[in-house]
């Protein structure tokens, strides 16, 4: 798949800067499942840890498309994208992106025998300013 017009350097540094991103996924009956989650951009694709049986996790692996919008309403800033679920490796340079942004060991466990996976979003489109691109 390839992106479509990456985006420019305003927007990139919101998406390195900003902490939250609101993450939609469409649940088995069809209705969205919505959730701020902490996130990195990086190699031109968003980056979300969470718990292997998370509400989430459980949607993307039957519905793989999903929405994600950063926080500010008045320079909205959405992407739409397919979503894989990556349970066996995190990328080093995902982890240390998540280490330097929050202070946080992405791929740790949150309570014993909980088991993360991460969430790799490959952009379809971007929604900036109201106007798909």
């Amino acid at each position: 798949m390839s992106l479509v017009n990456e985006p420019g350097p305003a927007v990139r540094l919101r998406l390195a800067e900003e902490k939250n991103v609101w993450l939609c996924t469409v649940r088995p009956d069809g209705s969205a499942h919505i959730t701020p989650v902490w996130f990195v951009y990086q190699s031109s694709r968003w980056w979300i840890g969470t718990d292997h049986g998370s509400v989430k996790a459980r949607n993307i692996r039957t519905e793989a498309r999903v929405s994600l919008a950063l926080e500010d309403g008045r320079f909205p800033v959405v992407a739409e994208g397919d979503a894989t679920l990556i349970p066996d490796r995190f990328p080093r340079e995902v982890v240390a992106a998540f280490e330097r942004k929050y202070g946080w060991d992405v791929s740790a466990p949150t309570s014993p025998g909980n088991k993360r996976v991460l969430l790799e979003v490959r952009v379809r489109r971007w929604l900036m300013a109201g106007t798909a691109r």
